[in-house]
């Protein structure tokens, strides 16, 4: 566990971090990004923390990869690639820097590392885990490959290095229906998410898909009759959940898909109303790109997504901690099941 104590009086030995409306107006462009989500005082919070990264990644040749669900300071602030775990994992092939700052939680980190075995791969939290990931393990992978002899492994990103090694072919919640669909098998295994899982049976009934039974705990705790109630109460609002949330949630949407996909969508169609069913920090970073769409409703927040702030990212940089490792004798059978992902997914459909 980091010392936030020890964090703090370490970084105030380097670094001015009073919050400074100087700092903030010269960042003006990067809180124009921000600012139907950010209030001005906090921006003048947070404005010389992103300077202080911005200026120690050029320092330190890095490069910050952040997920769709991480804050809109860090999102819009200090992040060089965002995007959803597959947008994510194809870019970590594609890095120049020395060093990788994960954005993120740690199966992600991991995953940057697999792809990037010579470079450094940090994350500013080690303890920003997933549930989802912590449900499933090597042994789950054998147990489930014993009960069905012969069907392939397609695992979810979400999951440890170890969990990967141990699978055929790694999936995203964007490309799971292309990669269970391109097995030979007429049975896939599906792990972890079980509603994901369900949700691509729905799409590819040609497959016979039996699942892990693992969820997420942002997605699985939305409820269609929430969603019945909701919709009643604010009718027009396009509801659009991710496949992460059980079947009959998604079944009540009018639209489904990745964090990346749900961009997408809205941003295609533009809606008057969008109830985004998902992670709190999707609305909220692409809210100021699309001010004709007014974002309501509720959501869910991450708390291991929440871990990763701009004080443990400047002190992961400044300090050079939190270096993710991954064992070589798992790495490389890891690093085939997603580069066998990253390959069909790139496919011509």
């Amino acid at each position: 566990m980091l010392d936030q104590i020890a964090l703090r009086a370490e970084l105030a030995d380097h670094y001015d971090l009073t919050p400074s409306t100087d700092i903030a107006e010269a960042n003006a462009g990067l809180y124009a990004r921000m600012e139907r989500m950010v209030s001005p005082p906090d921006w003048a919070i947070h404005a010389p923390y992103v300077a202080a990264i911005n200026k120690l990644k050029r320092d330190r040749n890095a490069v910050i990869l952040a997920h769709n669900y991480m804050t809109p300071e860090i999102y819009h602030g200090i992040a060089d690639v965002v995007g959803d775990s597959l947008q994510l994992a194809i870019e970590a092939t594609k890095v120049e820097a020395d060093v990788i700052v994960q954005c993120g939680v740690h199966f992600m980190a991991e995953t940057a590392k697999i792809l990037n075995p010579a470079k450094t791969v940090l994350i500013p939290d080690m303890e920003a885990g997933c549930s989802l990931a912590e449900s499933i393990t090597p042994a789950g992978i054998a147990e489930m490959r014993a009960r069905y002899p012969g069907a392939p492994v397609v695992t979810y990103v979400n999951t440890s290095a170890a969990v990967k090694a141990a699978s055929d072919i790694c999936c995203t919640s964007s490309n799971a229906a292309q990669i269970v669909a391109a097995q030979e098998s007429d049975t896939v295994i599906m792990t972890p998410d079980k509603y994901l899982a369900q949700n691509v049976a729905r799409q590819v009934p040609g497959k016979r898909i039996v699942w892990w039974d693992g969820a997420c705990i942002v997605h699985e705790r939305f409820t269609a009759q929430d969603l019945r109630e909701f919709r009643d109460w604010n009718p027009g609002t396009r509801i659009i959940a991710h496949p992460e949330c059980p079947p009959d949630v998604v079944a009540e949407a009018d639209f489904s898909g990745s964090t990346s996909g749900i961009i997408d969508y809205v941003e295609r169609e533009r809606p008057e109303k969008a109830i985004l069913v998902t992670e709190c920090s999707m609305a909220s970073n692409i809210s100021d790109a699309l001010p004709d769409v007014e974002f309501v409703g509720p959501c869910n927040m991450c708390p291991y997504m929440k871990k990763i702030t701009l004080e443990k990212v400047l002190w992961s940089l400044h300090t050079m901690q939190g270096a993710v490792e991954v064992d070589p004798a798992i790495a490389a059978p890891a690093r085939v099941a997603v580069e066998r992902m990253i390959a069909l997914s790139q496919r011509p459909a």
